[in-house]
């Protein structure tokens, strides 16, 4: 064993240690969540694995992996839902355990995920403990657990795999690791279209850490010498590595359909999806008030963003680092400003995690008993309605 793998070992071996009390109740959460759909589902005469790997988008994801890109269906309203909308990492995942494995790509879909969201918890608690501390990294990750939608963290879907490729890329740039930020953000933009939120912090805080050290070069009695001439070119480097996933697969699917770099747009609005500031999105909300119950829903709609903008707002008054401010606000502003499928919102925002952070720093400051008294009541209704909301319209 070398000295570097003496050094790297027990390195890893504490930090996995220190995000130990986070990691198991991560998994009591998830496997609370799974029971209660495992229950629910069968009073219901259904199949809760079914319903976790083969339903929505995890069966465009499975044809992917089983039968490539190609697959289009044509709705009798002339929309074209074409597969080239989703972006191929996790299906290559999931051919990759069926190739390994007796297992199918709907379980390899479904172990990628279990792993990928063990992962992302890590993750989140890494970046919460090096801004804040150990304490509020436990809370961040149980918060993150506890979502009402969290259940989506166990399904063979993207998001979890999303998740812990940018938490990972964001406690990479807060330590300086620019290489790896870099990577793993190429690898979000193979991911999912947000994958643009981890470029624009790996950017941001590139350029602000270039801007920094202008400075200080030009301040009076500097002598430049206090920074490692590698440090600027690992950064450069990994701010280039960085867009290149997303732009590959963007390119690739141009030069699929013949259309240039714009053909994956004319792909998404094959599914009737695209950005457009939020005006599609608005004038959902709008219509929920021209009757009455659906008032109701319009209210918890309003409710339910202004929370969103508060806790953004109060991330900002804290001083979370910029790239964690970078990544929220994009993922937030690109989920809620879609044009299209409007019940999917609330999943589109799992990633955000660090809009959890100023709810973990006020568990943290609780005693223990009371905050995971009320973590436990919200774990329950989120199993419960995790239960609830997949046997019925569940995620589109």
């Amino acid at each position: 064993m070398t000295d570097l793998a003496t050094r790297v070992t027990p390195a890893r071996s504490e930090a996995l240690r220190r995000a130990a009390p986070a990691l198991l109740g991560y998994a009591a959460v998830r496997a609370l969540g799974l029971l209660v759909l495992a229950v629910w589902s069968a009073v219901r005469d259904k199949d809760a694995y079914t319903l976790l790997t083969a339903r929505w988008d995890a069966l465009w994801y499975t044809r992917i992996a089983e039968l490539g890109y190609g697959y289009e269906v044509r709705l009798p309203n002339g929309d074209v839902h074409s597969n080239l909308a989703f972006f191929p990492l996790l299906p290559w995942l999931e051919r990759l355990v069926a190739r390994v494995s007796p297992l199918s790509y709907a379980d390899g879909g479904f172990v990628v995920s279990l792993l990928a969201s063990l992962a992302a918890a890590w993750g989140i608690f890494a970046v919460a403990e090096h801004v804040y501390g150990r304490r509020v990294g436990v809370w961040a990750v149980l918060l993150w657990a506890v979502l009402p939608v969290g259940i989506v963290q166990s399904m063979a879907y993207s998001e979890s795999l999303f998740t812990a490729l940018a938490a990972w890329s964001l406690y990479a740039v807060l330590t300086g690791r620019w290489l790896t930020a870099g990577t793993l953000a190429l690898l979000t933009g193979l991911t999912r279209p947000v994958g643009l939120a981890v470029v624009a912090a790996v950017w941001a805080a590139g350029v602000a850490a270039f801007v920094r050290e202008r400075g200080a070069v030009r301040a009076p009695g500097a002598d430049g010498g206090g920074l490692s001439r590698g440090v600027p070119v690992r950064r450069a480097l990994g701010m280039l590595l960085a867009p290149l996933g997303a732009a590959a697969y963007v390119l690739w699917v141009g030069h699929r359909t013949g259309k240039g770099p714009l053909g994956y747009l004319d792909v998404q609005a094959g599914w009737r999806n695209g950005f457009d500031g939020g005006y599609a999105f608005a004038r959902f909300v709008a219509e929920k008030f021209t009757s009455f119950p659906s008032a109701l829903a319009g209210v918890g709609l309003l409710v339910g963003v202004g929370l969103l903008v508060w806790l953004y707002v109060v991330c900002v008054r804290q001083r979370q680092p910029l790239p964690l401010l970078v990544y929220a606000g994009v993922v937030t502003v690109l989920a809620l400003c879609a044009s299209s499928y409007f019940g999917s919102k609330p999943r589109l925002l799992l990633p955000a995690f660090p809009l959890l952070l100023p709810l973990a720093r006020s568990l943290a400051g609780l005693r223990t008993r009371r905050s995971a008294l009320l973590v436990g009541a919200v774990a329950v209704a989120s199993a419960v309605y995790g239960g609830f909301w997949l046997n019925g319209s569940g995620p589109p």
